[in-house]
């Protein structure tokens, strides 16, 4: 949850992250962050049966909604577009989208991905890619140093 918190510093409106790694790796915990470091004040819980739930942001970043969205139900490509997550990340907006890999084709490479590896000892390393990762080099070094 901290380093979803800490990620905020990072974002900026109209980002796209793309979360994923194995069922039960933190995706949800982490989304749980981000949305309290934007200043989401309602409950925020995994999206699964309804794929998007939209919470608002009170935040000095100009990020007014999160978009939280999870296509771990969905069965093609197809539903995925229909879901229009791109077209919900406007100005004033980020998305985070967890099971990401199976939307990444609809976002192109213009996402940040963040990929949760479970380590043996029930640790986690998180893996940034994509080409937002390199644009921000720097705020995400400042992330990983936290």
């Amino acid at each position: 949850m901290a380093a979803g918190e800490a990620l905020v510093g990072a974002l900026r409106p109209g980002d796209v992250v793309l979360l994923t790694g194995p069922l039960g790796a933190g995706k949800t915990t982490f989304a749980k962050g981000v949305a309290k470091g934007l200043g989401v004040r309602e409950r925020v819980t995994s999206p699964t049966f309804t794929m998007v739930r939209e919470h608002h942001c009170s935040n000095d970043l100009g990020i007014e909604t999160l978009h939280h969205c999870d296509v771990y139900r969905v069965e093609s490509l197809d539903e995925v577009v229909d879901l229009a997550i791109g077209e919900l990340v406007e100005e004033s907006a980020v998305a985070l989208v967890e099971w990401g890999e199976l939307a990444a084709s609809v976002f192109g490479r213009d996402v940040l991905t963040i990929d949760f590896v479970v380590g043996g000892d029930e640790g986690r390393d998180l893996v940034v890619d994509g080409a937002l990762a390199a644009k921000r080099v720097d705020d995400l070094d400042h992330w990983a140093d936290r």
